[in-house]
């Protein structure tokens, strides 16, 4: 029996099978894009916050006292330096019993103020809670069901509620406070208070979770991102 001869339309080029020179330069232009976009943003994050604190602390130092007074061009961080050094020393300072005794009586006359005795002792509570090294505040990544069942959202667990308001939700069940963050932006979102059986603690870093969040479930917990390298000739 006679077979027929293979249509030459049915027949694969090699050719056929590389990407044309477009499809490489687009490529090439995402590999570079890849590559030099998280440096150039962390370059300008890091520059802006060099500069702001510069501006902050720069001012509060005589100009004798500065290099720039000495040297023909500005030398960025120095304020940062100084500052790191400020806070270190103060830090050293408040440890005795005089540091603490001042810093007492300081906070007696800001406890007088009526406006910014309770602005201070806001603003002291949030740092201290999230500098504590003993808190268990957002060191834990959970899931909740919202924005209704069926529905699974990352949030990060904070503490349990105080008596005063676990005493005035009708669960009698343990109530954890979590905090949803918002895609892109993890800095705004939702506190609310749920029973602990409706909370689902995840394994997982607070810093995963962030990156979860904030990449729309792109990099996945523990995932480490692949470089995009051109192979050559493709």
């Amino acid at each position: 029996m006679n077979q027929s001869p293979l249509d030459p339309r049915l027949i694969i080029q090699p050719d056929l099978l590389r990407p044309s020179f477009g499809t490489r330069l687009r490529r090439y232009f995402f590999t570079g894009l890849v590559l030099a976009a998280p440096l150039a943003i962390t370059a300008s994050v890091t520059w802006w916050f060099v500069n702001l604190i510069d501006g902050w602390v720069k001012p509060l130092i005589p100009n004798s006292y500065l290099p720039d007074a000495y040297l023909p061009f500005p030398i960025p961080g120095i304020g940062l330096v100084i500052g790191i050094i400020g806070l270190m020393l103060l830090g050293f300072l408040t440890a005795n019993l005089v540091g603490r005794s001042l810093v007492n009586a300081g906070e007696a006359i800001l406890g007088r103020m009526p406006v910014v005795r309770s602005l201070y002792k806001g603003i002291k509570q949030v740092f201290e809670t999230i500098f504590s090294q003993s808190g268990t505040s957002f060191r834990k990544v959970g899931m909740v069901q919202f924005p209704q069942p069926g529905m699974w959202s990352i949030v990060f667990i904070a503490q349990e509620a105080a008596p005063e308001i676990a005493g005035k939700l009708p669960d009698s069940d343990q109530q954890l406070g979590v905090f949803l963050p918002c895609t892109p932006n993890p800095t705004t979102g939702f506190f609310f208070y749920l029973p602990r059986r409706e909370v689902v603690e995840l394994s997982i870093s607070v810093e995963d979770g962030a990156k979860l969040i904030m990449s729309a479930g792109l990099i996945q917990p523990g995932e480490v991102a692949a470089r995009i390298v051109p192979q050559a000739g493709r």
